[in-house]
């Protein structure tokens, strides 16, 4: 039987709690949940307060307990919601893949994953800026020693849970206390570049959403140093679900697309853009269901 301190959240059609755990759960050493026994447990900071949630799947819902503080639950709901974009319809999606020979199996294989979010863009910022020029394992220890040093905890039943680092705590540093992390000097300065950014409000989620179109949106970030324009398309994807945000030259990407048989060499632009105007609207989708066909061998 639930307590009072869990909701249940209805989810939509074309909704799988299992490929959504499968993306968050890759054996990458990622300090900011965990995930044991089907369940996630995750500390947040929403609205200044903060909250150690575990998140699991209940019949046509997601069932959230609030293990340690308090929240308003609607908050809460807003925020799941948000973390596995249950608003959207995705058939339209599939009807897009079911049209292209090479794609269609995705509509079934991989049904009802979502494109799920890094709700936080400071955090997703943070994190494209430590994953640049080095692989995904070094990346999450990395990202581990940033946030046990910087970050803020709650421990329950004797386990930890992290939050990360606010941009005001991170403005605050100097290089070389992230070079001790092993940091390189230039990744050190634009963490807290991006960290000044957002302190003093020159830069925050709301503004990037405010802005009407995506090269707007786009500038805005890459105007920071060390964002590019990777790395800013793959923030506006992971952070906001910018629709028509391709993080081209993605090397996880171009290999997908080879697989597939879209394109023989990673250098061929036009057939990529060709490709995608296909997928007008669902471009985001796209690359998040061919970054899950890496999983697997048979694509």
């Amino acid at each position: 039987m639930r307590n009072e301190e869990s909701i249940l959240i209805p989810t939509p059609p074309q909704f799988s709690f299992e490929e959504c755990l499968w993306f968050l759960n890759r054996n990458f050493d990622d300090c900011m949940l965990t995930i044991r026994d089907h369940c996630i447990y995750k500390a947040l900071q929403l609205n200044g307060e903060r909250v150690l949630i575990r998140v699991s799947e209940a019949e046509g819902a997601i069932n959230v307990d609030i293990l340690l503080g308090s929240i308003d639950k609607g908050v809460l709901t807003s925020y799941i919601s948000e973390w596995f974009d249950l608003e959207r319809d995705i058939q339209p999606f599939y009807t897009l893949l079911a049209a292209e020979p090479s794609m269609a199996y995705m509509a079934e294989k991989y049904q009802g994953l979502r494109l799920v979010s890094i709700t936080d863009m400071f955090e997703a910022i943070c994190w494209s800026i430590i994953g640049q020029q080095i692989n995904l394992t070094f990346a999450y220890k990395l990202k581990r020693r940033l946030v046990e040093l910087f970050g803020s905890k709650m421990v329950y039943e004797g386990e930890s849970h992290y939050i990360f680092p606010e941009a005001e705590v991170l403005a605050q540093i100097e290089p070389e206390e992230l070079k001790s992390l092993q940091f390189s000097q230039r990744k050190a300065e634009y963490i807290i570049i991006v960290a000044r950014a957002f302190a003093e409000g020159i830069v925050s989620k709301q503004k990037v959403m405010e802005l009407p179109a995506l090269p707007e949106k786009q500038k805005l970030l890459t105007d920071l140093k060390g964002v590019g324009i990777w790395t800013a398309n793959y923030v506006l994807m992971k952070s906001l679900r910018e629709p028509a945000s391709i993080p081209h030259g993605d090397v996880g990407l171009l290999q997908a697309l080879q697989n597939h048989r879209v394109i023989e060499r990673r250098d061929e632009t036009e057939l990529i853009a060709r490709f995608f105007e296909k997928y007008q609207g669902w471009e985001s989708y796209l690359v998040f269901y061919l970054w899950r066909s890496l999983s697997v061998k048979d694509t």
